[in-house]
């Protein structure tokens, strides 16, 4: 064998395996939160898709004024799906996706909330979702990237040149994993802030705004875990020696 399994591998397969049973365990906890409130209306009554217009209405235009190169306004987009809800910069749209955007629950509300907070975010020139953005380009060819020339460094003998060139950018992965935990966190913050202050779901109701909203951002956590221990899994490779 090329790499024969020692105890190291075994503790890696462990840790791998944990972190994947968590990742789903997060994963199935979104859906069962979701699926608990998007029963309960929230207090406006109004759908997804009108709050987060009517929040960028009210909140992002000053930011806009001052900020967005393209002056433009966010605009506001189904998407096929299902929790497919994101913000794409580079197009200035915020994508619902139908339960999201067709919806009037408190879950709903959360996730079109958190999504328009991201607007704010990049309209504010928010730091850490500046560093993202300029770790994104480098993290996304480090994530495909890095794990391929670390095994090609170990078969061709070009240990440690090319294997700590792999290491050296799956690790801009991991910044940007790291990185993405302020973000999400910052625009739940900021989501409850913008569905109380507008009466968009009452008091009673926000305790289950922010499970939902932590339900989401738990599995950001998971997706930083998950990359930190594939660079420890790099990191040990490296320092191999056919």
């Amino acid at each position: 064998m090329l790499f024969p399994m020692g105890q190291e591998d075994t503790i890696f397969i462990v840790l791998i395996l944990i972190v994947f049973a968590l990742s789903l365990a997060a994963q199935s906890r979104v859906q069962n939160v979701f699926r608990r409130y998007a029963d309960t209306p929230a207090a406006s009554g109004k759908t997804g898709s009108r709050i987060a217009r009517e929040l960028l209405a009210a909140k992002g235009s000053a930011a806009r004024e001052e900020h967005d190169e393209m002056g433009r306004a966010a605009r506001v987009e189904s998407i096929t799906g299902h929790l497919t809800d994101h913000y794409d910069p580079r197009t200035h749209v915020v994508r619902l996706s139908p339960e999201v955007a067709n919806g009037t629950s408190v879950s709903a509300a959360a996730i079109a909330a958190h999504e328009v907070a991201h607007v704010l975010q990049y309209e504010e020139e928010y730091l850490p979702i500046k560093l993202r953005g300029a770790i994104l380009p480098v993290a996304q060819i480090g994530s495909q990237a890095g794990p391929i020339l670390v095994f090609v460094g170990l078969i061709f003998s070009l240990t440690p040149i090319l294997a700590l060139v792999g290491v050296g950018l799956y690790t801009f992965a991991v910044l940007f994993q790291v990185a993405t935990l302020p973000v999400e966190l910052n625009a739940s913050r900021r989501a409850m802030k913008l569905l109380a202050d507008g009466g968009y779901i009452s008091r009673e109701q926000e305790p289950q705004a922010r499970k939902m909203l932590r339900a989401a951002a738990s599995t950001y956590v998971l997706a930083a875990l998950a990359s930190f221990v594939t660079l420890l899994r790099l990191i040990m490779l490296s320092r191999r020696r056919r």
